[in-house]
């Protein structure tokens, strides 16, 4: 069976975000005064083959853990669907 996977990768909030805090600025200079906080991070999308959703789950986690996320500066978060 297909699925979709729809990965979020955002820096933890501890860690400095540069690209945030240009953008927060850029938003600023342009007028845009009300914007508190920004925060950016990568949104990734899996095409994958797998014989249940249990296991494309595992095939994701095993994915953002060892590929697609660095754990000391990112947490991971997706959710998996099925391909139509």
């Amino acid at each position: 069976m297909k699925y979709i996977a729809e990965i979020n990768v955002m820096p933890q909030r501890e860690i400095l975000d540069p690209q945030g805090k240009a953008v927060k600025l850029g938003l600023h200079n342009l007028g845009i005064d009300q914007v508190q906080e920004v925060r950016i991070g990568k949104h990734i999308t899996l095409e994958l083959d797998a014989e249940n959703e249990q296991l494309a789950k595992e095939k994701v986690e095993l994915a953002c853990k060892k590929l697609l996320a660095n754990l000391i500066m990112e947490n991971y978060e997706y959710v998996i669907l099925p391909k139509n």
